[in-house]
Formats: C-alpha cells, structure tokens, sequence
C-alpha cells in the first residue's frame, strides 16, 4: 500500500490491554472452579476438625489417657487426612493443580514486560503519535472535507492520468492555499513521479501526493532540523513571540508556558507588550491560570526594560524558559524594526545565542493576509519558526505549504483546538495523515477486500 500504509502504521494506537482481555475470559472460569475446589477443601477440614473434636471425648477415663490420645489422635488422622486430598480424589482434582498454574502464568508476564525497558518506551510513543495525529485529523477536518471532496470527484472524472488532470489537481491544489510556487514544484515532481512508476489509475495518484507534500515540507532538511524548539541545554533558553494583535499570540504563549511547566519546566513570562490595551492583563491572566510567574510594567513602558527584567528574574529564580511578548505594530515598519531590535540586543547582550527562537505567530483563517504578514516581520527581523493559530477553524490549510514553500520559514507549532492542550508541535507527516485520512481509511479498506 506504500505511503498510506506506512502513515496507517505509524499513526495507529497500539492495543496494549490486549494480552489482559486475552486473559480475562479464562480467568472467570478459573475463579469458579477455584471456589468450587476451595468449597471441597473446606467440607475436608471441616470434617477433619469434627473428628479431632470428637477424639478427646470419646475415651474420658485418665487425663493421661486422654493427653495421649489427644497426642496421638492429630498425628494419626492428620497423615491420612493429608494425604487423601491428594490420593483419594485424584479425578476431581487432576484441574487444581492446572488452575493454579493458569493462575500464576499471566502475573509474571506483564512483569517481565515491564521489566523491559525497550517496549514500554515503545507503546509510549507509539501512543503519544497516535493522539497527536488524531488531533490533527479532527483540527484538519474543514481543510479535509474540502481537499478530499475535491480530489475524490476529480479521481471520479479522470480515470486514466493525462495533462488535464494535472491541470485540474493544480487548480485544485490553488484553492486550498497551498501556494502558486508550491503548487508548480509539486505538479512537477508528481508528473515525474507517475510516470517513473508507470501510474496510469488516477486513484493511486493520491497516495504519490501525500507522499509529495511531506518531502515539499522538508526539503533538503532533515526533519530533526525542522521540528521542535530549540532549546539551550545548560541555560535559560529564550523565545520571543511577534505578530499582529489579534491573531491569537499571547493565547499561543499562554499555552505553552502550560505544555513546557507540564514537562518539569520552570517558566517565566515577560509582557512586553506595552502598548495594546489589556495585553498586560491579558498575560498575566494565563500566567495566574498555567501557574508560571509574568513580569510585567505599566502600559506604555519601553519593551525592551520589561524584557531585561524578565530576564534578571529568570537567572535569578534559576528559570529553565522565558518567553517574551512583543507589541505587534504594522503601521509604521520603521518603529517596529527599531523596537524588536533593540529588544533583541538587550537579550543577546545578558545571554549570548539568545533568542534561540523568535516565533511569528500567524491566524490561519486569514489565508494570504498569514502569507503578507509573515513577509513584513521577515523584513524587520530574524523569524525562526511560525506559530500558526486557529488551523481547525480553516478549510484551507494547505497556507502550511505555501509559508515554508515560499519564506522557507519552518512551522513550529499549531493550534488545533481551544483548549490548553491543543498546541502541536507541528509534523508534516500527521499534518498529511490529517489530510487524507478518510482517503487513508477507504484505501485500506479495499485492500482488504482484494
């Protein structure tokens, strides 16, 4: 099945209560006959002890006699007694033995398994990808019902792979933002690849596509360069947050101030932007709910002295994270150049190779406004990565593309949801499996079926 399967495989949950459902059915029959053998072991000494009771009574002559009888009764009903569970009631009891080895066989199994240090590690992240690509299945779900109708009807009005096909893919691809440049370089390699692969079925067309967008993402980059934060190991890293008010910036860091303190982080929060107003209150709130302290001025003061405190603050608390908000105004590039400069100085003046990110937050739902916006801050300063919010709230995704495409700025985190929880760090193979997964699904299917 090739790219489907591979992205099937590695997004799929592993079952790993399976072995104790395999056990539990046996295990009930096992405790009903347990009981019923216990039930006859205790008939048997309830038996035995009537008989020792009765033993003392029956003589009554001497206290001596009585002593020894009492003696010797234990010792010569107890050798019988012991051994008739064994000998007298071979039959019934040929299963006990058998349900206590039943019994003791699944205990040291999920000990051995846990003593294995590969295989929990293993379902961990096993399970970790799969909720993560899960979150982007239903976060992807307006771009997918949009992208996946598009592409099924033009699998339907196309069955065999010619050059109006692929001018209708393009236009396709167009619709969802994907980007004029990178729609050419993926037409490109797709035509190339079909033809190196012999495809003459549309339908299988689908699967050299997903394929294609994953390595459109990356490049000539390796993936490790891409993905995550970067981070100061033996220090305080420092992360710097632009963009435009309104775009869902200081929502962005209030979440992952939460995602970081929820890895044994110690954060701190510096509200550097001044000039909107309840920004500073807006900050302050998420650091009150995430639990992470905010430094903070009055409204109108200069950025860069709050940033400079936050980070005396973060040395001095012995901080593993700062993240810093800054003002995000348009209206004038030459203000905003200076002010992120000078923000950028004082940080890289107290702590050498910071900011190890300065992240551009974009909204998702304003389409090629992302992609201008993304162009003047990349004129004014160094953007690492982007953040780009509210991607459930879109039916065209494909502006992922079309950003690392034509800025070749990577896309460091997404949002995906409202929640605390719903800030990913982005993937391009979740992102492509939340793309095509009801084409994932229904491939699959026919697979088995054949």
């Amino acid at each position: 099945m090739g790219f489907f399967k591979k992205l099937k495989e590695q997004f799929t949950p592993i079952e790993v209560e399976e072995p104790a459902s395999h056990e539990e059915k046996p295990t009930e029959l096992e405790k009903d006959e347990t009981e019923k053998d216990n039930s006859i072991q205790e008939s048997e000494v309830q038996e035995t002890s009537d008989e020792q009771s009765e033993a003392p009574v029956a003589p009554q002559e001497d206290e001596e006699k009585e002593e020894e009888e009492k003696h010797e009764s234990p010792v010569e009903e107890d050798q019988p007694e012991l051994e008739a569970p064994e000998t007298s009631v071979p039959q019934e009891e040929l299963e006990a033995p058998k349900v206590e080895e039943q019994e003791e066989t699944p205990l040291p199994e999920p000990e051995d398994t846990e003593a294995l240090p590969e295989e929990p590690a293993v379902v961990e992240s096993k399970e970790k990808q799969a909720s993560i690509a899960e979150k982007f299945r239903k976060g992807l779900a307006k771009t997918r019902d949009s992208f996946s109708t598009k592409i099924n009807e033009l699998v339907a009005k196309y069955r065999e792979v010619d050059e109006e096909f692929f001018e209708e893919l393009e236009e396709v691809l167009i619709s969802a933002d994907v980007g004029v440049h990178a729609v050419m370089d993926l037409i490109e390699e797709l035509e190339m690849e079909v033809k190196r692969r012999n495809i003459k079925d549309t339908r299988e067309v689908r699967e050299v596509i997903s394929e294609k967008l994953v390595e459109l993402y990356y490049g000539d980059e390796e993936e490790e360069e891409v993905q995550g934060l970067r981070t100061e190991p033996d220090g305080l890293s420092v992360y710097l947050f632009v963009g435009v008010n309104g775009v869902g910036k200081t929502t962005s860091i209030g979440k992952l101030a939460y995602q970081l303190r929820q890895e044994g982080k110690k954060v701190i929060l510096a509200a550097g932007d001044t000039f909107r107003a309840g920004a500073i209150e807006q900050l302050h709130s998420w650091g009150d709910r995430v639990g992470v302290d905010v430094i903070k001025h009055s409204a109108g003061s200069d950025p860069a002295a709050v940033v400079y405190d936050g980070i005396k603050a973060a040395k001095s608390r012995k901080a593993d994270v700062l993240i810093c908000d800054t003002a995000g105004r348009l209206q004038n590039k030459v203000n905003l150049m200076n002010e992120l400069s000078k923000v950028k100085k004082v940080i890289s003046r107290e702590i050498p190779g910071a900011p190890h990110e300065v992240l551009l937050t974009l909204d998702a739902t304003t389409g090629q406004n992302a992609m201008s916006q993304a162009k003047t801050f990349s004129e004014v300063t160094d953007v690492t990565g982007i953040v780009l919010t509210k991607l459930d709230g879109t039916a065209k995704g494909g502006i992922i593309l079309a950003i690392r495409k034509e800025l070749e700025i990577p896309v460091k985190l997404v949002g995906l949801g409202e929640g605390v929880n719903d800030l990913e760090a982005f993937d391009a193979h979740a992102f492509v499996y939340g793309l095509f997964a009801d084409m994932i699904d229904e491939y699959e299917e026919q697979g088995e079926e054949e």
